[in-house]
């Protein structure tokens, strides 16, 4: 390929890989220890919480990565240094058998292979493609590093979660929360994409049962026991935040104002929550009462109206249980707190208040949703895990899978990132692209589009029983001539560093979700 041949070159989105039970066939060969970066994702407390944050309508509106963003550009290209450190080695798959993921183009898609979901830095919810691999505990999954990790930020991304066979909205085989993220020095340190891959170690999957309204207490028990539930804020008019309150439901009333607001005594008010901060309710001397039908209570009992305390008085406190991403963008006067379980918190607290009927004051009524969830199982035993191998020869045919979504650069769009694509071809020596520091890495022909990133290289891809080996995850994809379609896609060589990554990460326990 000529020297000073132009590419244009644009990042895919992440890939992720769920591994299973590693065999007695890892390498024998001695590796130096790698650079390996480990970080937490999330605690398994949290897990649940993860997985419910991600609905059937997020799932279905996420973006796919970097589809907004412009980092293309011409680049000359040079000859991959791409080389082995070591003897070439393997590690056997593990099939799931009688699990379909269908077909395409008469080939038996893997069942592995499905999509990794995370929110940006900005709040975005966004995805990229990825596979389950072979490990001791099956609970691996191999992606591209940008797809789990902000090297701008030095942080991983917000609630990551792999869905193998993910198709449009569906988990059919649940919902896998990550854990830790294991990946090289080089790219959380220098961005370097030569190392841009990750092997993510999940928590056992989760499959969402449908959702059911409850009343605020048992919201609240199964919040508490780490399950999963939202509360969902509706304005109404007076006659149906009346009949709500009275039936014991939750609500309050904004937008009072000096006009609206009477004294405990004024004839047929009504007692109203009003939320304050933490701070200003501690400094409120007395008792803390409650609230029933527009009256107050105390230790459950309705008092009546003469005995109402002044307007300012203190109210019961109520926990509301939030994502991660939820917690940090949360502006409000409530408190919040990671509690002992790694459940992420907001304490709302209130003062009473008391109007008059008016149609100047907003009414506000609080329902609640809980979402019972099962244990799925491990990942490895549900869908299996692909191989992996080392230190291979250029030049040997593999296939690459993905989803890929976005349009081509000139404003083609044949894949709707929906379904599994993909690719197959003979690896050779990607070009030398300085804006990312890639100089090492291996590409094919392929016309994927951004979407595919992370998705697996798959070498000896046996189609009868779906399995192959790791051998890359998508990293980059190309325009090779200029004619403004997507015509290569590259990956890392995997060497002896990757490979002892791999191991490291293969051999981790992520533990049992809390009951």
């Amino acid at each position: 390929m000529n020297s000073r041949a132009k590419r244009l070159i644009l990042p895919l989105g992440g890939a992720v890989a769920a591994t299973s039970l590693i065999g007695a066939t890892l390498a024998t060969t001695a590796q130096a220890a790698p650079d390996r970066k480990t970080v937490t994702l999330a605690a398994s407390g949290n897990a649940k919480a993860i997985a419910g944050y991600w609905t059937s309508a997020k799932l279905k509106s996420a973006k796919t990565y970097l589809s907004e963003g412009s980092v293309s550009a011409k680049l000359k290209s040079s000859a991959s240094r791409a080389s082995a450190d070591g003897k070439a080695g393997t590690v056997a798959p593990t099939g799931q058998g009688g699990k379909n993921a269908g077909k395409s183009k008469n080939l038996n898609l893997p069942i592995t292979v499905g999509k990794v979901f995370f929110v940006d830095d900005k709040g975005q919810e966004r995805w990229c493609s990825g596979t389950s691999v072979q490990s001791k505990y099956r609970n691996l999954v191999a992606t591209a590093g940008h797809c789990v990790y902000d090297t701008d930020r030095n942080k991983p991304y917000n609630n990551f979660v792999f869905i193998p066979g993910y198709y449009q909205g569906k988990a059919p085989w649940g919902i896998y929360v990550g854990a830790k993220v294991n990946m090289h020095y080089d790219f959380d340190v220098y961005e370097d994409y030569d190392y841009d891959y990750a092997f993510v170690n999940v928590y056992d999957g989760i499959k969402q049962q449908p959702e059911r309204e409850v009343d605020y207490k048992t919201f609240k028990a199964h919040v508490d026991k780490g399950g999963v539930g939202r509360e969902d804020a509706q304005t109404v008019d007076y006659e149906t935040y009346d009949r709500w309150t009275q039936k014991g439901g939750l609500g309050k009333v904004e937008n009072i104002s000096s006009e609206d607001e009477v004294g405990p005594q004024f004839k047929d008010a009504l007692a109203v929550a009003t939320e304050t901060d933490k701070w200003a309710w501690e400094k409120v001397s007395g008792d803390v009462y409650g609230l029933k039908d527009d009256k107050v209570t105390k230790d459950g009992n309705v008092l009546d109206q003469k005995s109402w305390p002044k307007s300012g008085s203190k109210l019961e406190t109520r926990v509301e249980f939030v994502t991660k991403s939820e917690y940090e963008a949360y502006k409000g006067p409530a408190y919040r707190k990671i509690d002992d379980k790694g459940n992420y918190t907001i304490t709302h607290y209130y003062v009473v208040k008391y109007i008059k009927k008016t149609s100047s004051v907003k009414y506000v009524i609080f329902r609640h949703y809980i979402t019972t969830v099962v244990n799925a199982g491990r990942l490895g035993d549900n869908v299996g895990g692909q191989g992996f191998s080392w230190n291979q020869k250029t030049g040997k045919n593999v296939f690459a899978f993905g989803y890929p979504a976005s349009a081509h650069l000139d404003g083609d769009k044949p894949y709707s990132g929906h379904t599994m694509k993909w690719c197959y071809g003979k690896t050779s020596t990607a070009p030398a692209v300085p804006q990312f520091k890639a100089e090492e890495q291996q590409a094919i022909k392929c016309a994927f589009t951004p979407g595919a990133s992370g998705g697996p290289f798959l070498l000896q891809y046996k189609s009868s029983k779906r399995t192959g080996y790791l051998n890359g995850v998508v990293s980059l994809t190309i325009d090779s001539d200029k004619n403004g379609r997507y015509d290569r896609v590259t990956t890392p060589y995997f060497n002896g560093e990757t490979y002892g990554i791999y191991k490291y990460a293969a051999n981790l326990w992520t533990g049992k979700l809390p009951a």
